[in-house]
Formats: C-alpha cells, sequence, structure tokens
C-alpha cells in the first residue's frame, strides 16, 4: 500500500476535484485545471516522441509564464529531471550549467536567448525548444513550443512512469561568486514535504489568488509551483517584477498570497502608486532571501497592509527550514516590538526536520538571544547532494548536519535570528559587527531607499563597516549626516566609518544583494573569512 511521496500527485488532484476551477492566469490568458493539466500532458506526450526518458535531464529558461509551470508538470511526470535556469546569469554560467548538468534538451523563453545564441555552438543540447515572444526573434536553430506539442498524437495519454520518492526531481543550480555555480540534487521527497510546509504555515487554502513575484526557477519558486496546485488555488503568471503592475493586480485580480525578497518589498511600499491604492484583499506575503529590517516589515504592513510573514531557508533546503510563527499573544505589542519579532527567522516548520545553531564545536548556543553561532539542519527537505561534486558535498554537510553559512543566535522563546552570513560578518578591533545590523537602522532614515552595509580594509582596525546607500528621490543627505545619525542609534564602534551614495545596488534576480561584488571593489578579490 505504499506511495511514493511527489508533488506531481497534486496535479492528478487537482483536475480530478476542480476541472473547471481557474489555475492559471497569464495576461489575458486563462486556464481552468482540465486545461492546463491537458497542456502539461501534451508536453509529457511530446517529449517522450522526442526521445525523452525518465532519467533525463531538461534545462529550463523561462520568467514566471504557464509555459514554465507546464514544464514543471510535463517535465517531471515522465520521471526527467527539470534543470531551471536563471535568466539573469552570464553566457559562461549557462553554458557552464547546461552542461554541467548533461541537460539534453533546452526549453528557453525567446526574450531571453541572447545569452544562449553566444553559447549555442558550445553546448551538448539534442534540442532546443524556444517559446515565441511578440517582437523577439532569435537567431537559436529550435522548433516552436507551440508546434513542438503538436509532436503528441491527439488524445494520447502521458506514459505512466513509476517515480521512486528519492529519485531527483529538480536540478537547481546556486549563484557562483568565488567558485562555479554548484547543481543542489532536490528529489520528489523533498520537493513533497517542502510544499507541504508552504501549505500549512503560508495558509494557503483552495479560494486562495497566488501571485508569482517570486522566480520560478529559484528553489522551485520555494515550492509554490507545487503547494498552489495541491489546494486547487489559482496561480497568477507575472514576467517580470513591476511595482505597479503589481499593485494593479492586487486589486484586479484580488489577490490574496505573494512571496519576494526584501527587495520587493521595498519596490512596492515605494513606488508611487502604493499611496493612492486600496488593497482591499490584505495578502499575505512571505519574505525571505536576506533578513528584512523590522522597518521595512513595519512599513509594508502599515502602508499597503500586507501581512508579513518571515520564512527561511537555502535552496540546498528545498528550501524552507524556520518561520516566524505568529501567536495571538503578540497582537498586544507595539507595532515596533511586532516588527521586530516579524524580522527573526524564527522556528522549525512542521515537516522539514531539525534545525538549531552552533558553536564551532557543534554545541548548541545558549538561548539568550546573545550567543553567536551557525545554522545548522537535518532532515526531510536536505538536498542529496551536489550534483556530480563530492567534495563541496562532504564539506557542507557533515555528521548528518547542513551547514548554512549563517550566523544567528537563539532567544529564549527559541526564535532563531540570523545575525549575518559568515562572509558578511564585519570584525573591528576584535569586535564583531552584524551588517544587518547597521542595515536596520539605516533602514529607518527617512531618506535611505536601499543600504548594503560591507567590511573594508583598515590599517588599525583590520576592517571598519562601510555603507552604501541609494537614497529616495529629491533626498539631500551628506555622508557625515548618516555617519552622525547611526552614532546616536547604536554604539559608535558598529557606525559606518564610511559612506557612498549610489543609484543602484547590484542584485541577483531573486532581489538578494550581492555584497561580494561591493566588497570585491575593497579587497581585490574575495575577503577572507575569519
Amino acid at each position: 500500500m505504499f506511495s511514493s511521496l511527489t508533488p506531481l500527485d497534486w496535479k492528478r488532484r487537482a483536475v480530478k476535484y476542480y476541472p473547471e476551477k481557474t489555475a492559471v492566469i497569464d495576461g489575458e490568458k486563462r486556464f481552468t485545471y482540465k486545461e492546463f493539466g491537458e497542456r502539461s500532458d501534451q508536453l509529457s506526450v511530446a517529449l517522450h516522441v522526442a526521445g525523452i526518458r525518465a532519467g533525463d535531464h531538461i534545462a529550463v529558461m523561462m520568467p514566471n509564464t504557464h509555459y514554465m509551470l507546464e514544464c514543471f508538470y510535463g517535465i517531471c511526470q515522465l520521471g526527467a529531471t527539470m534543470v531551471p535556469l536563471n535568466y539573469r546569469l552570464s553566457a559562461e554560467d549557462l553554458e557552464y550549467i547546461i552542461n554541467h548538468s548533461d541537460s539534453k534538451m533546452l526549453i528557453v523563453d525567446e526574450e531571453f536567448s541572447g545569452p544562449i545564441e553566444e553559447i549555442e555552438d558550445k553546448l551538448s543540447l539534442e534540442q532546443i525548444v524556444i517559446v515565441s515572444v511578440a517582437e523577439q526573434k532569435t537567431s537559436l536553430k529550435g522548433v516552436d513550443y507551440e508546434a513542438f506539442l503538436q509532436h503528441a498524437p491527439e488524445s494520447t495519454a502521458p506514459p505512466e512512469v513509476e517515480i521512486d520518492e528519492n529519485q531527483l526531481l529538480t536540478l537547481n543550480y546556486t549563484s557562483g561568486t568565488t567558485s562555479k555555480p554548484k547543481g543542489v540534487m532536490l528529489n520528489h521527497r523533498s520537493n513533497y514535504l517542502n510544499s507541504a510546509n508552504f501549505m500549512y504555515h503560508l495558509g494557503v487554502s483552495h479560494d486562495d489568488v497566488y501571485l508569482h513575484t517570486l522566480p520560478m526557477f529559484h528553489a522551485n519558486g520555494w515550492g509554490g509551483v507545487w503547494a498552489i496546485t495541491a489546494a486547487g488555488a489559482t496561480h497568477v503568471c507575472l514576467r517580470k517584477v513591476d511595482p505597479s503592475l503589481i499593485l494593479s493586480l492586487f486589486e484586479r485580480e484580488n489577490i490574496s498570497l505573494l512571496c519576494g525578497a526584501p527587495t520587493v518589498i521595498n519596490m512596492l511600499v515605494n513606488d508611487p502608486k502604493a499611496k493612492e491604492t486600496e488593497i482591499k484583499t490584505r495578502p499575505r506575503m512571505a519574505t525571505a532571501g536576506a533578513p528584512p529590517a523590522a522597518a521595512l516589515i513595519q512599513k509594508a504592513q502599515e502602508t499597503l497592509g500586507l501581512n508579513m510573514i518571515h520564512v527561511y531557508g537555502l535552496t540546498e533546503t528545498s528550501p524552507f527550514i524556520l518561520y516566524c510563527e505568529w501567536k495571538k499573544e503578540l497582537d498586544s505589542k507595539s507595532a515596533d516590538e511586532q516588527a521586530a519579532i516579524k524580522a527573526r527567522q524564527g522556528i522549525e516548520l512542521a515537516f522539514n526536520g531539525e534545525t538549531k545553531v552552533v558553536h564551532p564545536d557543534g554545541e548548541e548556543v545558549a538561548w539568550d538571544g546573545k550567543e553567536l553561532g551557525e545554522i545548522i539542519t537535518r532532515g526531510n527537505v536536505v538536498m542529496d547532494g551536489y550534483y556530480k561534486d563530492p567534495e563541496k558535498t562532504e564539506a557542507a554537510i557533515r555528521e548528518g548536519w547542513f551547514y548554512t553559512g549563517d550566523l544567528a543566535v537563539t532567544h529564549p522563546d527559541g526564535y532563531i535570528e540570523i545575525r549575518d552570513r559568515a562572509k558578511d560578518l564585519i570584525i573591528s578591533g576584535g569586535e564583531n559587527i552584524s551588517s544587518t545590523e547597521v542595515e536596520g537602522v539605516l533602514y529607518k532614515h527617512p531618506d535611505v531607499l536601499e543600504v548594503a552595509v560591507i567590511a573594508i580594509p583598515d590599517d588599525k582596525w583590520g576592517e571598519t563597516p562601510k555603507a552604501t546607500i541609494v537614497l529616495h528621490a529629491n533626498a539631500n543627505v551628506s555622508e557625515e549626516e548618516i555617519i552622525s545619525y547611526c552614532r546616536s542609534e547604536m554604539a559608535h564602534f558598529k557606525a559606518p566609518r564610511e559612506v557612498e551614495f549610489v543609484e543602484s545596488l547590484p542584485k541577483t534576480a531573486t532581489g538578494k544583494l550581492q555584497k561580494y561584488r561591493l566588497r570585491e571593489m575593497h579587497w581585490g578579490g574575495p575577503k577572507k573569512v575569519n
């Protein structure tokens, strides 16, 4: 009576019970669950006709469209493995990933085909399938996606494939900073249980309308590509993050749930339309990717009425391992206190396993909110390892625990709060300075739109904090005023010694700050981690 845990079974359930329910909204396009199921099945048959079999790898590079959703189901229900690609990577990184992943086929959106055109002759692919986009033209040698679907004989059902819950479902590559990208092997079981966490802890229900602001290629949309289907809720696709469009969609489509990095929150609350938009649905928004400042959470709740939910994880953990559980007793606290609590990463989710903060010797830190250690985890959602890289796998998973590289404290109630990435911690004159703490103070300044704090070399102290700031339009504040403000809000040794004003900060496609690019300007390469 054993049945393998796989999120693919949720499509079967949704089609069975909600055939006429709207499954996917993509601009002017609407698909019911029956129609979405038929298109996904048609893709499976077309892939099978093209020679794709269980165990084969297929790379997919697309924005958040119905085509991308179809790929997650159409590819994986064949027993094949999907390799989601970050469409903002360089041609060099894409060449490495596609070849390293042993992908037989690439399905690519025409808008993002430029880098592939540069490396087409260097790729070990058997076929390229192209999603055509109006006013876009590519020189790639491939077949159109809709024409490819017609390779499927009419009314032919996908081949029945026996799924082992421990087999590879997706191969998700992390962005390379100081080394080549690493392929994170996530199986059916880990994706299933992570998505169960997504459903339970984000309160996903049948009537939810979910906006895909988070790139689907990023840890499979944190599991949203599966969890929304499981509940029979509605997927709303978003080709690119446009804050004005997002605010319009809140009203037009009655959005009730979304996910995104703190950068996306910042874009929303600072968009001119935010002041004139009344969001009646009061959407729940899960945020992760970087520790969000309490001031930013408070602003999102007060300005837009968003109900903020802080989650934490990594691609290597499918990704959720912590969430900031909200208790009714916390409602009586002030808005400032509530925002500070919501900025914590929180406690273990129901289905992921065990997570704790430990000293270098493996002993757990005291639950005092002061002792600093590294977050480690083990259990149902941890990756199988890095693809074809046993050395890096062994370095990351030690004695059954995955070491995250994130430094944190544990509060008396068990809530974990990140202080910094190990590589981002600033050690000045022997004192530890959390870059996220300094950023949290700066986000309270009325003229600061975005900020990144890094360590820079210092002859006397070894290294000191520097703040790189994007100001609000028409703001007029000096470096001296910013430094003085920080000193009035925190210990003087934590305040930045230098401030640089810029027009934008370097970010990944998911909105994470790329602090290593700022550091390299001062250190001439990666800063050594103590």
